[in-house]
């Protein structure tokens, strides 16, 4: 059987509408943000999504990052906290910003940041807590922010309209929410970023910061530094059409979850996501349990054909050698060397047990998408069901 993927049409909602978009766009002669009016206007209609007063548009998701990041505007060796289960895009902007990242260790059975661990990590030096919805279920830890009194910024880069268990959308319990519309992600534009907060200080931060320090409404001056990472017209007019698209997407990314999660409950060694209307599917996680491995089971779906790896990453963010090894700016390991010895970051082999365990032994993911149909989602529970029987 073939499954749709997001590599192809065959998995995208991409459409006339989008079409009709880049159409408006090449037909005005505007494709600078500067100018034009697409990416404004999809700011506003992100903010009114999400309930919240500001969104500004990034060039991707990990430019997002890096606007949030900058905004809350770390000291050189300040620590920012976040997980070791993530893409390097969420630590690559706290590097950036001369930052260092210190991570805590997940629960066994999300993968998202352990509330605890998140909380024995905290020091003098914290800046932020920058939380990770890993696949599309809530991080939560407002509560750890709010008790440590440091922002909260929210990767929601998997996690379009995920709700926290109040019914709380990610995205708006921090001080900043960051969004992915890359090519991989439910909606896209191919590359690009959206934050989301209240606090106008944090929102014309990170507009100055997107735009070389650049205030628009004000003489041709820079008043802060900051880079380029202004969307362009075309892909905020494709990503205007995809976010109207978005509520579809995720009720048929939650109709087809719901399906497989009933074919699979109860199955022994067999762990899945709690809640299916609260998550948002970026891909169908499993936990095993020993004696069942993740390699095991991921090589017996792969050869039945079903999307399925083990681990989501060959190996989490504290073993990347760019973290462990390599210099950060010419020959130079700062800020990872700044802190004092009985603070520096703990990474390598060892550092984060659970997350190791998942990544290596137990987890695994099955790629997810809004057009698998009945049969598609059939399909895949027989195969789990033999694969995880044999």
């Amino acid at each position: 059987m073939s499954y749709p993927s997001m590599a192809d049409a065959s998995g995208r909602t991409l459409g006339a509408e989008e079409l009709d978009a880049v159409a408006r766009v090449l037909r005005s002669g505007m494709l600078s943000s500067v100018w034009g009016t697409e990416v404004r206007a999809l700011e506003r209609e992100m903010a009114d999504r999400h309930g919240v007063s500001h969104a500004v548009a990034a060039s991707s998701g990990t430019a997002a990052l890096h606007l949030a990041v900058a905004a809350v505007a770390p000291d050189p060796g300040d620590e920012i906290i976040t997980s070791p289960i993530s893409d390097f895009g969420t630590v690559a902007p706290i590097l950036a910003q001369n930052a260092v990242p210190v991570f805590a260790d997940v629960d066994p059975y999300t993968g998202n940041l352990d509330p605890a661990a998140v909380a024995a990590a905290i020091g003098p030096r914290t800046r932020a807590i920058l939380a990770v919805h890993l696949f599309g279920a809530a991080a939560d830890l407002r509560a750890v922010a709010h008790t440590a009194g440091v922002p909260l910024i929210e990767d929601c880069a998997q996690a379009w309209l995920t709700r926290y268990p109040d019914g709380q959308l990610v995205g708006t319990a921090g001080a900043i929410g960051c969004f992915s519309l890359q090519q991989w992600k439910h909606i896209t534009c191919g590359d690009g970023g959206l934050t989301i907060t209240d606090d106008p200080v944090l929102a014309r931060r990170m507009r100055l910061f997107a735009d070389k320090g650049w205030p628009r409404d004000e003489a041709r001056r820079h008043v802060s530094l900051g880079l380029n990472y202004r969307m362009t017209e075309l892909a905020g007019a494709v990503a205007r059409a995809q976010l109207a698209k978005l509520p579809g997407v995720l009720a048929d990314r939650r109709r087809a979850a719901r399906r497989l999660h009933a074919a699979l409950a109860g199955l022994p060694g067999v762990h899945l996501p709690a809640d299916v209307d609260a998550h948002a599917w970026w891909l169908f996680p499993i936990v095993l349990d020993p004696p069942l491995t993740n390699r095991q089971v991921a090589g017996k779906l792969a050869a039945a054909g079903v999307p399925a790896r083990a681990g989501y990453l060959d190996q989490p963010l504290h073993h990347a050698p760019a973290l462990t090894e390599a210099p950060v700016y010419g020959t130079s390991r700062f800020p990872l060397t700044v802190p004092p010895a009985d603070r520096l970051p703990r990474y390598g082999p060892g550092a984060f047990p659970v997350a190791e365990r998942l990544i290596d032994q137990s987890l695994l993911v099955i790629d997810w998408n809004e057009r698998y149909t009945d049969a598609h989602v059939d399909e895949i529970a027989r195969a789990v069901r033999a694969a995880v029987g044999a």
